[in-house]
């Protein structure tokens, strides 16, 4: 199988700029950059291993690279039981920027929830379905809203 990088690239750079409307920010793809990274790490650190493969399974190339940057399986996993926690994680992940990528605590969730809502197109309701049934009560919505649509 012959890797063709500049493909992986230019899939990339279209999802970010994407992305990035989404976000609601269509000038900072940087932010968007970060703002994914974090939330893809946040999740990462709260889902199991097996789950995440599952879900990185599903996403192109460029998406699975973020996805895996820096992960370490053996990590022990965060016991996150809410949206402001599930926040808390990704500030922190997100590092000395995540004052600027996520000024207040409804801006995050409202990054988070778009994130979810524009991987739908990724990534199988079957699959969303058994990330949500993996999270504690009280952040399930977190997918449940991007199941359907």
């Amino acid at each position: 199988m012959a890797l063709n990088f500049k493909q992986y690239s230019a899939e990339g750079n279209r999802f970010l700029k994407e992305y990035a409307k989404k976000l609601e920010i269509p000038d900072d793809r940087d932010k968007a950059g970060r703002i994914l990274t974090a939330i893809f790490h946040g999740l990462r650190e709260i889902i199991t291993v097996e789950e995440s493969l599952q879900f990185i399974a599903q996403l192109p190339m460029f998406l699975k690279a973020v996805y895996v940057n820096g992960w370490s399986t053996k990590m022990k996993k965060y016991k996150i039981k809410n949206m402001p926690q599930f926040i808390d994680l990704v500030r922190t992940l997100d590092g000395t920027t995540s004052v600027y990528d996520f000024e207040s605590d409804e801006n995050a969730e409202q990054y988070i929830h778009a994130t979810f809502h524009f991987l739908r197109s990724y990534v199988s309701r079957g699959e969303l379905e058994d990330i949500r049934d993996e999270l504690p009560k009280r952040l399930k919505d977190m997918i449940y809203n991007h199941i359907f649509y």
